[in-house]
């Protein structure tokens, strides 16, 4: 008897999935990831020099590249000249950056494209694809609130939701809600920004 074939369940899309280094942040940021691809998206990994370079006391670089390519099914784009074409060539339609740091933040305000999760990020915004950052940094209401403030005014730049992590030992810091990633991508992808931005509440484990 002939095997019957099952129709498999088409694509959502093609995203590019961006990680900068709050290296801390990574245990958090790789099963997001997995779970937008179990949510039928394709995902493009993309790393900064930082984070696909260095290794920290949160684990070596090699070993968060290999999970990240391991996860998305193809290698990590860590340079300039690999992430380049993905807007120009149609290859995401949008960018997620989980963890997205206070340096990058800054980059970003200032339009600065030098690292190639800043490029990314150029790449599909010269094409009207949107950019959703999920914030992690000690500084947020410090130094990095401006530049929020700032993204927070431009066409194509999306918030995943966001709350202090630590208000008594760091009262300063601020780290989106990674459990509402795929609500703020698909907002994103409609133009509209994931309501509330600001969460009333720490995060848990802060």
């Amino acid at each position: 008897m002939k095997e019957s074939i099952l129709p498999q369940k088409p694509p959502r899309g093609r995203v590019a999935f961006g990680m900068c280094g709050s290296f801390c942040t990574f245990s958090a940021a790789m099963p997001q990831a997995k779970r937008l691809t179990e949510l039928g998206w394709e995902l493009v990994p993309v790393m900064s020099f930082a984070a696909a370079s260095l290794d920290t006391r949160f684990g070596k670089a090699a070993r968060w590249r290999e999970e990240l390519a391991q996860i998305c099914g193809e290698p990590v784009r860590a340079s300039l000249a690999a992430v380049e074409p993905l807007g120009p060539a149609h290859e995401a339609q949008a960018l997620v950056i989980a963890p997205c740091t206070g340096a990058t933040l800054a980059k970003l305000a200032a339009g600065i494209s030098d690292t190639p999760i800043t490029l990314a990020a150029k790449s599909l915004l010269r094409v009207g694809c949107p950019v959703v950052l999920a914030v992690s940094t000690n500084d947020g209401l410090a130094a990095s609130g401006e530049n929020i403030a700032r993204l927070m005014q431009r066409k194509h730049y999306y918030f995943v939701p966001f709350a202090q992590d630590d208000p008594q030992n760091k009262p300063q810091s601020l780290k989106a809600d990674l459990n509402l990633l795929p609500e703020t991508l698909a907002a994103a992808l409609e133009g509209r920004q994931l309501q509330p931005v600001l969460l009333q509440r720490p995060l848990a484990g802060g």
